[in-house]
C-alpha cells in the first residue's frame, strides 16, 4: 500500500519525523496481515467488532465536519507557533520533533478483525486492505499529540482508495493538500512522489463518458460534450500547470534533483487534444487500466532525493489540528 504523507490540511506525523514513519508504517502492516492471516488458517474469527471504517464515521458524527475553505482564517492553525515560510525564500529549518514519551504504536495500533468467514486468501486481503485503508486514514491525520477532523468522504474515496491500496509501500501520497504560497494557502491537487519520480496529477471526471475537447494550452475555457450537449469548462491543464510550478519552485530552492511529470487524468471520460503538450501525459478511460498497471511495477526502494523531496513540501504545508486533550 502506498503511504499517504498528508490529507489536504490535516496534520500528519510524516511532518514530524518521516525518516522514522515509512518504515513503521510498512511493519504494522506485515504485522496485520501476518495476525489476521493466522487467525484465519486456525480458524479463529471476531464477530461483532467495528470495522475500523465504522469506528472512524462512529468518531466522525460526534465531531463538526468542517473543511479548510470554510474556517480559513477563523479557525486555530498549528503552524509548530511559527509563521510559514513564503516559499520564495530559502527555508532550511529542520522539521519540529516530537517529544517521544511513549511509542506512538501504544497510542495508535492496527488490530484487524475477520468480520466474516473468507473463503478464500484473495477475500481475506480484501477485507484486510479495506480495514487497513481506514486505519490509515486515521494514521495519516494524527499524532502523539495532535488529531484533525476527518472529512468523513475521504472514507470513500474511491481514487484515494485505490491508488493507496494498488500502489507499493515505496510510494509516498499527498492528497489536495495546502501549500502556503506568499503567506496564501493554495490548493494543489494530487502529488505522487516515487522513488524516481514525481508525479503531479489533475483529475478531470464530471459526467460518465464525457468528452472534454481542447485546442490549446494557453486558452482558457475547454468544451465538455456529453451526448449532443456541450458545455465550456476551465481548461484543467491551468491547474496542473500551477501545480507543477509551485513544486518546482519548493524543489529549486531546497536543491532537490527530482523529475516532474505532469499527469491529466479521467477514469469515466476521454481527451480530444490535437497533438501533444510539453511533458503532460493525458490518461484517459482507454488508457487508466495501462497506466495503473506501469504505476504498480515499481522495484526501486525508497531514494534520499524522494524523501526530500517529501520533506520540501511538507515544510510548506498548511495544517489544522487540535490537541489530543482537548
Amino acid at each position: 500500500m502506498a503511504q499517504l504523507i498528508k490529507l489536504q490540511d490535516y496534520i500528519s506525523r510524516y511532518q514530524i519525523d518521516l525518516n522514522r514513519y515509512p518504515a513503521q508504517f510498512i511493519r504494522m502492516k506485515k504485522n496485520g496481515w501476518n495476525r489476521m492471516k493466522s487467525d484465519w488458517e486456525t480458524g479463529d474469527t471476531v464477530n461483532n467488532v467495528p470495522s475500523w471504517g465504522q469506528v472512524e464515521e462512529s468518531e466522525q458524527e460526534q465531531k463538526p465536519k468542517e473543511t479548510i475553505f470554510k474556517k480559513l482564517f477563523s479557525k486555530k492553525r498549528n503552524s509548530n507557533k511559527e509563521e510559514m515560510v513564503d516559499i520564495t525564500e530559502n527555508n532550511e529549518e529542520n522539521l519540529p520533533i516530537e517529544e517521544e514519551l511513549i511509542d506512538d504504536e501504544t497510542t495508535l495500533y492496527f488490530e484487524p478483525t475477520i468480520i466474516y468467514r473468507p473463503q478464500t486468501t484473495e477475500e481475506l486481503k480484501k477485507i484486510f486492505l479495506d480495514q487497513f485503508f481506514h486505519f490509515q486514514i486515521k494514521w495519516a491525520s494524527s499524532t502523539l499529540r495532535e488529531k484533525s477532523y476527518v472529512d468523513p468522504k475521504y472514507l470513500r474515496e474511491g481514487f484515494l482508495r485505490t491508488i493507496l491500496q494498488s500502489l507499493p509501500d515505496n510510494y509516498l501520497v499527498l492528497y489536495y493538500p495546502i501549500i502556503k504560497v506568499k503567506k496564501a494557502p493554495v490548493e494543489l491537487d494530487i502529488i505522487i512522489l516515487t522513488p524516481l519520480e514525481c508525479l503531479c496529477i489533475t483529475m478531470v471526471e464530471h459526467e460518465n463518458l464525457a468528452v472534454y475537447i481542447g485546442n490549446s494550452e494557453r486558452e482558457r475555457f475547454w468544451m465538455k460534450k456529453v451526448g449532443d450537449t456541450e458545455k465550456k469548462v476551465l481548461n484543467p491543464l491551468i491547474q496542473l500547470n500551477r501545480m507543477e510550478a509551485i513544486i518546482s519552485q519548493l524543489f529549486h530552492l531546497q536543491d532537490v534533483d527530482m523529475p516532474i511529470r505532469k499527469i491529466l487524468l479521467s477514469r469515466n471520460g476521454y481527451f480530444d487534444y490535437p497533438g501533444n503538450v510539453f511533458n503532460v501525459q493525458f490518461v484517459d478511460k482507454r488508457e487508466y487500466e495501462n497506466w495503473m498497471q506501469h504505476l504498480k511495477q515499481s522495484t526501486s526502494p525508497m531514494k534520499h532525493m524522494q524523501i526530500l523531496a517529501a520533506k520540501t513540501i511538507l515544510n510548506h504545508v498548511e495544517t489544522t489540528s487540535y490537541n489530543r486533550t482537548l
